[in-house]
């Protein structure tokens, strides 16, 4: 095997491997929360919907990616294809529009109560389910198209306009399609990250300006928590938005020119899978109690391993 192609499966099988197991531990931890505490605060299902949503996209995009790195072909038919590349679309849309509704939702929780916010802030756990429900809707109508020019590769020669993501084809058919699909999908991702890093630099600038105050704060019940979080929401959107900007202007370049080479398109799904591959690490750092859901399963297993090692001796 070539050593770039093998440089390439295994950054792809490190991406995709710790990008599942830190959702995976995310969503579990959350679910044990549920199970024990039978209630779950509203940024804690936002942090929820988010690993899913970048599980979502690591299973239908960097998994099938990696396989086909590794040599493995004719992975999927034309009906597989349009499924996992909808998912895929789908689950990034999601990614970055959960970042942004945690960034909102957090400044909202922080800001001085004012005569409007003093009405919004008691309603906000109330809009978080219809806001999933909005979200899932809206993308799922500007993916719709993604299904439609998705199909199995091809052999001979890949068309004008066409991403070959290996394990797929994506054919715009003509320069029109490309241009208004790239359009919309990046018009979407900049809306709301323009949003986020609003949101997110009126958190930092109330931080700041109220660092006196909010030492204060800190020492009264639940305040301690908010500082805590709304660290983690800049965190996260800094994150996001380093690898938003790496992968935007790989997709500029793809939409300038009729050929997109392989490595160029790999290059880009790396990079548009840092984020979710990385943020649950940040979460799990930064999460209490997801700390002390990890550290009770650990300490649960670990008399069972001193009891086995016992009984061989």
């Amino acid at each position: 095997m070539d050593l770039c192609v093998t440089i390439k499966g295994v950054s792809f099988l490190l991406q995709t491997g710790m990008g599942i197991l830190g959702n995976a531990v995310v969503l579990l931890a959350y679910a044990s929360i549920i199970w024990t505490e039978l209630k779950i605060l509203p940024v804690d299902m936002i942090l929820c919907h988010l690993a899913f949503a970048n599980l979502m996209l690591l299973l239908t995009r960097c998994v099938p990616q990696t396989m086909t790195v590794f040599g493995l072909k004719d992975l999927l038919n034309d009906p597989s294809c349009k499924v996992v590349i909808y998912a895929y679309r789908i689950g990034r849309a999601l990614s970055v529009c959960i970042t942004c509704m945690l960034s909102v939702f957090q400044a909202v929780t922080i800001a001085p109560a004012g005569p409007r916010l003093s009405r919004l802030k008691p309603a906000l756990p109330s809009l978080v389910l219809p806001t999933f429900a909005g979200l899932w809707l809206l993308n799922m109508a500007i993916c719709i198209a993604a299904p439609f020019f998705s199909m199995a590769p091809r052999n001979g020669t890949i068309p004008a306009f066409t991403l070959n993501l290996g394990f797929c084809h994506v054919d715009f058919r003509d320069n029109l399609s490309y241009v208004i699909n790239g359009v919309a999908v990046s018009g979407r991702d900049f809306a709301f990250v323009a949003l986020m890093v609003g949101s997110s630099g009126y958190i930092l600038l109330l931080l700041h300006r109220h660092s006196k105050q909010v030492k204060g704060i800190r020492r009264s019940h639940g305040s301690g928590a908010e500082t805590r979080a709304a660290k983690t929401v800049v965190t996260l959107v800094v994150l996001y938005v380093v690898f938003f900007g790496i992968d935007n202007v790989i997709w500029i370049y793809m939409l300038t020119v009729a050929k997109v080479s392989p490595v160029v398109a790999d290059m880009r799904v790396f990079f548009s899978s840092c984020y979710a591959s990385l943020s649950p690490y940040f979460i799990i750092s930064s999460n209490k109690k997801i700390k002390r859901k990890i550290v009770c399963a650990v300490e649960q297993d670990q008399p069972l391993v001193d009891t086995q090692e016992s009984n061989e001796k």
